[in-house]
């Protein structure tokens, strides 16, 4: 017999809920939400929540938008239960930014959980755990530069709406200069947008020569071209 739906098992974080419906022996949980700093800790507790009963756990991961290398602890945690109490745990529908870490993880993107086929020949063990490892740094690699590029937008389109109000160029012409001005100086694009920020408050700071200079012959550019 069915026991009664659960609406939501689990919300601790602002950044992942995970709700479901449970039975005596099957659980549907649908985590919304990242999969990042905490995740492991929310599924852990969700877990803990399901009846003993339990034989078989499917989440759904369509609503999952974001996941660092915190996701994969949350698949680590899902593997214990599994292995621990002897149930079938499967985590599908992976899609976006997260079914692209599964792939630099070298996991399978169809269920991360899935068993692979033939386990490695022992000899072949530490040329696996090396490719893991390469592939885990590109992973890191790529979440932290994704994370930098939302922590930089804010302070590059105001540089670019500076740059529009001061030079009357277009928003287009103002991220081809802070962009140019990056190269030339050599400068991270983030750090020339800071400068040209600081530099148009009151009493602020002028950019540091060579970024000013570079920052000139972007704008001089823009003008002859």
């Amino acid at each position: 017999m069915k026991s009664a739906a659960s609406p939501h098992l689990t919300g601790g974080l602002n950044t992942l809920v995970i709700s479901g419906r449970v039975d005596a022996e099957r659980a549907e949980l649908t985590p919304r939400g990242e999969l990042v700093h905490g995740c492991a800790d929310v599924l852990a507790r969700t877990l803990a929540e399901l009846p003993a009963t339990i034989t078989r756990v499917d989440l759904d991961m369509g609503r999952v938008h974001f996941m660092d290398s915190a996701g994969l602890q949350f698949l680590d945690v899902l593997s214990d239960y599994g292995r621990g109490r002897a149930t079938t745990v499967t985590t599908t529908n992976w899609n976006g930014q997260p079914r692209r870490i599964l792939e630099l993880a070298g996991l399978d993107t169809t269920d991360p959980l899935r068993p692979a086929p033939h386990a490695p020949a022992p000899a072949a063990s530490s040329a696996v755990a090396l490719e893991r490892a390469e592939r885990l740094h590109l992973l890191q690699s790529e979440v932290e530069q994704l994370r930098q590029a939302i922590a930089s937008r804010p302070v590059i389109d105001q540089a670019r709406g500076i740059l529009m109000a001061t030079h009357g160029c277009t928003s287009d012409q103002a991220w081809h200069i802070l962009r140019e001005t990056s190269q030339l100086s050599n400068t991270k694009l983030r750090d020339v947008a800071a400068a040209v920020t600081a530099s148009a408050e009151s009493d602020g700071p002028p950019p540091p020569p060579e970024l000013r200079t570079a920052l000139n012959k972007a704008l001089a550019r823009r003008h002859h071209g």
